[in-house]
């Protein structure tokens, strides 16, 4: 049977990450099915780029906004699986092994995976946050980008890859790959909940379902992204 290991390249945006970016790469460290990371940088100020270089990612410069970032990130990588990682989360124990298991479906190079949306706060607000989340991909064919995307570099290329958008690049790009071809993996991104305890686990979500909701009228992302802040 075919080997899938060390042919994963994770693709990885940022823009001052420093306090996050060592927990994604931690999570990384030591896999056999991680072949290479890229760190897709737009400008950061902090140590953020030293903290990559130091893990030994590839780090390249890329135009401001996750979109542009992520399709540089694609075109610099080598494997010939993708798994697009936001910075601020961190895969739970035993993905690689979630990982091998979606490897393993006969159709996992036609299909996207995606990880179950988790975050690092103890409180019950953020286990209703996740029900919420689990139920918009069940029922929308919808995880953000902050679940990962693993694909095939296949795939990726047939429906264009990630749209140089500086917002809702994540939604853009699943509603052209569709439901049915997305699936999920069984494990967990670990999102970091700061942006939730300082915004609100009621309002920052009406914000987002605000930001989506203005998309699918057909605002422009770049008008969205004004709001999204």
């Amino acid at each position: 049977m075919r080997t899938f290991q060390e042919h994963i390249s994770v693709v990885i945006p940022t823009l001052n990450a420093a306090d996050h970016l060592p927990g994604a790469l931690g999570a990384l460290a030591n896999s056999p099915i991680v072949r290479q990371i890229v760190v897709a940088d737009c400008g950061s100020h902090d140590r953020t780029v030293a903290i990559a270089g130091a893990a030994g990612a590839v780090v390249i410069s890329a135009e401001r906004g996750r979109g542009s970032q992520l399709r540089a990130g694609a075109a610099a990588a080598s494997a010939e699986w993708l798994l697009f990682l936001h910075a601020d989360c961190r895969l739970s124990p035993g993905w690689g092994a979630a990982v091998g298991a979606f490897f393993a479906k006969p159709d996992a190079a036609s299909r996207a995976g995606y990880f179950a949306f988790a975050l690092d706060d103890p409180r019950p607000a953020a286990r209703r946050l996740e029900r919420m989340v689990a139920w918009r991909c069940r029922a929308l064919g919808l995880p953000y980008g902050d679940q990962g995307l693993l694909i095939a570099r296949s795939l990726y290329d047939a429906v264009g890859g990630f749209a140089a958008l500086p917002l809702m690049e994540d939604v853009e790009f699943v509603r052209r790959l569709g439901q049915h071809r997305l699936a999920p993996i069984a494990a967990c991104a670990v999102s970091s909940a700061r942006r939730y305890r300082t915004g609100g686990y009621v309002r920052r979500p009406m914000r987002n379902l605000l930001c989506l909701s203005l998309y699918f009228a057909g605002v422009p992302p770049r008008r969205i992204a004004r709001l999204y802040g």
